[in-house]
């Protein structure tokens, strides 16, 4: 029997508050297995902050009954460590959270644990990220804190999608952001503002809207707005 891919879930913010709970207690719901926690993304910014997030998915899994796995890479050679890799199987769901998209997808791609968390996913694991983790999963991640730097390739799990993470707050602080991530965009590729606290889950086509605020899918002409469980399609 061929088993079918888990959901998939891109989320603004609130990766293991206890906002998302609900959210990552349905991701996690049928599926016996581990909660593997990868905080790749928040290595650049120090020990202290990686050990802030490890904590805070321990406490988030702890609250929805199951165990906690860390397999956070630091550096290509250990997401290329077997080891490692094998921490991800029989998991029911993985979550890369948020940070540094660039970091995240330079470190991950092409690796034995990139490779693992996919195979994983492809056989019914639920699949999360969360603002970085949700920028890395598609093909294209410009560069927002240092616009000089040009683009990063991304992961290409959803290579039909570009992610703009925390919409509400970045369409306040840089209302030049949508222009930046429409340059040389492709027609046939979605542009989705995702706002904080809030969750597009399904994939990789049909979604459904999941959290407190709203999705926008962003393009030509006014944005189109789907509130909190309103589904919409990807091309």
């Amino acid at each position: 029997m061929t088993s079918l891919p888990g959901p998939l879930a891109l989320v603004g913010s609130g990766e293991y508050l206890p906002v998302m709970r609900t959210l990552e207690g349905q991701l996690l719901e049928n599926r016996p297995g581990s909660y593997v926690q990868i905080a790749t993304a928040a290595v650049p910014d120090g020990l202290d902050t990686l050990t802030y997030w490890h904590e805070l998915g321990h406490t988030q899994a702890r609250a929805l009954g199951r165990e906690q796995i860390v397999a956070t890479a630091s550096t290509r050679d250990e997401a290329n460590d077997e080891a490692l890799a094998e921490k991800v199987r029989g998991a029911s769901l993985i979550y890369l959270s948020g940070g540094h998209p660039d970091f995240l997808a330079e470190t991950l791609r092409g690796t034995k644990l990139w490779a693992a968390i996919v195979e994983e996913w492809q056989q019914g694991a639920a699949l999360a990220g969360c603002s970085a983790g949700a920028m890395a999963m598609t093909t294209w991640i410009p560069s927002i804190r240092h616009p000089q730097k040009g683009s990063t390739e991304g992961l290409a799990l959803l290579p039909h999608l570009r992610v703009i993470p925390h919409f509400d707050a970045f369409a306040r602080r840089m209302p030049d952001l949508v222009t930046r991530y429409l340059a040389g965009k492709d027609p046939e590729v979605t542009l989705l503002g995702i706002d904080e606290n809030t969750a597009l889950v399904g994939g990789p086509h049909q979604w459904t809207v999941h959290g407190q605020q709203s999705v926008w899918r962003l393009g030509v002409g006014e944005p189109e707005q789907f509130a909190a469980s309103h589904s919409l399609e990807t091309q």
